[in-house]
């Protein structure tokens, strides 16, 4: 048994406390007094089945703490799981959140072992280890879908330990306990190898999703069958019929920054694929959008913000770079967004009520496909197939 400090409550770090609090004395640190509260009430913060079923029917050995102190003092490990949003003035991720902690951490606890779970460049654990003389940090790169984030933990298609140290073999049997599958595939590599299988992971998955997009924006242009041509390719089984669902563009957290960041990794190395995938994104926003136009709608419904179905997070999604190109044109856009409690989305009206949603708009934009707009089939566009994530 260990003690353990995860620092941010989110998908990320709330997985991994959650989990880890089934054999260990876990504490959540997050600088949201709500989050906090929320979590010691056995509420989960974020949308999750998984999360809010071993909150409420699991006997876990797991509190929140908004205070620094009690949460750092005492840990084995202290696990980072902040955010690092792309900036675009830098090129890079913002880390700053991540340094923050390791400052505040080692200020009051200077023995435990700090795994970074939060995204980041290829090469920073190496220098923050040699700029902090350091090299009790070690990166473990997470591998999870928002809204099945503990699912993806006590199921993990593999463990990957930037680290051959005692303390990160430890971590992974910590990690290997709590799960609930077996024989689970453990890598050890150097920090920069373990940064890379995060960034070309995550790229990988954007290019498939781009391809498929592409796929669809070719058919749509030639007035042929999407599903019929998809069906036809993915049969071979070098391809398969996984992440072949068309969509607005691949969205969320992680796919956009994530292959930002490869791309500016890449500095001087020579590439022509990297640079397509990112711009992919945009020229496949560009088409839909352009699409949509054809229509000639007055007012669009944008149906749901959150890049995928259960989930409560709007960042990145696909769906708001068409909201801003149809608003750009000057037609006249509504949201409904039930997980969204304001009158106002970034300058858009925000409408309660579905039944009136669905009055006022021309064209209804879903991302996803949902029974709950099966009445009005007729001003539904969307580009989902299987009706799958």
């Amino acid at each position: 048994m260990a003690q353990i400090s995860v620092v941010g409550i989110g998908y990320v770090g709330l997985s991994n406390a959650v989990m880890l609090a089934q054999h260990n004395d876990v504490i959540a640190h997050d600088i949201d007094p709500e989050k906090v509260e929320m979590l010691n009430s056995r509420v989960s913060p974020v949308i999750d089945a998984d999360i809010r079923n071993y909150l409420e029917n699991r006997p876990l050995r797991l509190r929140a703490e908004s205070d620094r102190a009690q949460a750092y003092a005492g840990a084995d490990f202290i696990i980072v799981a902040t955010p690092t949003n792309y900036d675009l003035e830098t090129n890079s991720f913002d880390t700053s959140s991540v340094e923050r902690v390791l400052d505040e951490a080692r200020q009051i606890n200077r023995s435990a072992t700090i795994v970074i779970k939060s995204t980041i460049p290829v090469g920073y654990t190496r220098s923050i280890q040699q700029q902090r003389g350091d090299e009790r940090i070690f990166f473990c790169p997470e591998f999870l879908r928002e809204g099945k984030a503990l699912h993806d933990n006590l199921y993990p298609s593999r463990i990957v330990l930037g680290s051959h140290s005692p303390e990160a073999h430890q971590f992974a049997e910590l990690l290997k306990e709590a799960a609930i599958k077996a024989d689970i595939p453990v890598l050890f590599t150097g920090p920069g190898e373990a940064e890379a299988i995060k960034l070309f992971a995550n790229t990988y998955l954007a290019m498939r999703v781009a391809y498929f997009n592409e796929l669809d924006s070719y058919a749509i242009s030639h007035g042929i069958q999407t599903r019929e041509i998809i069906e036809g390719i993915c049969l071979d089984p070098r391809i398969g019929n996984h992440y072949n669902n068309p969509s607005f563009g691949y969205g969320g957290y992680c796919l956009p920054k994530d292959t930002k960041q490869l791309l500016a990794n890449f500095n001087d190395v020579p590439q022509n694929l990297i640079r397509a995938i990112v711009d992919a994104n945009a020229t496949r926003k560009d088409f839909i959008a352009t699409d949509i136009l054809s229509r000639r709608p007055s007012v669009v419904g944008v149906y749901l913000l959150a890049m995928k179905a259960g989930s409560d997070n709007f960042r990145e999604s696909s769906i708001q770079g068409i909201m801003e190109r149809l608003e750009a044109q000057g037609v006249s856009v509504i949201i409904y967004e039930p997980n969204y409690p304001g009158a106002q989305y970034c300058g858009l009206e925000v409408v309660s009520d579905i039944s009136e949603f669905k009055r006022r708009a021309d064209v209804i934009v879903a991302n996803r496909r949902s029974g709950e707009l099966d009445d009005v089939k007729y001003k539904v566009y969307t580009r989902d197939i299987y009706g799958i994530d």
